[in-house]
């Protein structure tokens, strides 16, 4: 019998993944701290909603082998180190992020689709300040999420 030790939260930008990762972590869930190669936005903090790095140096941790699994996903690069998959037990990931992992890692994972309506998302990324352009993210998101079936249970409600 397989044992399920992680949560993986995947979802469009503005989904409500920060927002479900908050409410595990105050029931004792430890989040990983991915790394990415995106601009910081003004509310982020490095070292605590990601580590902000270069391209290059994210090149070498991959050339050094550290990368549990990794995408560029819009133009930028994330990841998590294999020592942040195993130390923790709550993830952010793209579905190409979540499709690059070895099936051993991905069975010890319950992967919650966070998956409101698309007015909704688009209300809330109009709201933000982000290094992105909304009507890119949309498009993105949509393609990144067409055929995405790799979850366990899909939150669609918009109040989430």
């Amino acid at each position: 019998m397989t044992t399920l030790s992680k949560i993986i939260c995947v979802g469009a930008g503005s989904a409500g993944k920060d927002h479900m990762c908050r409410r595990f972590e105050k029931r004792g869930f430890i989040k990983s701290i991915s790394y990415t190669t995106r601009p910081i936005r003004p509310n982020e903090k490095d070292g605590i909603d990601y580590h902000f790095t270069s391209e290059e140096q994210f090149k070498s941790m991959s050339e050094q082998n550290l990368w549990q699994e990794q995408d560029c996903f819009r133009g930028w690069y994330y990841g998590t180190t294999k020592a942040s998959f195993e130390n923790n037990n709550l993830f952010i990931k793209t579905p190409r992020g979540l499709a690059a992992m070895k099936p051993e890692d991905r069975a010890q994972c319950f992967v919650i689709y966070i998956n409101p309506p698309k007015d909704i998302l688009r209300k809330r990324l109009d709201s933000r300040n982000d290094a992105d352009d909304v009507e890119r993210r949309i498009r993105t998101d949509e393609e990144a999420f067409a055929d995405f079936k790799d979850y366990d249970l899909m939150i669609t409600d918009p109040n989430f």
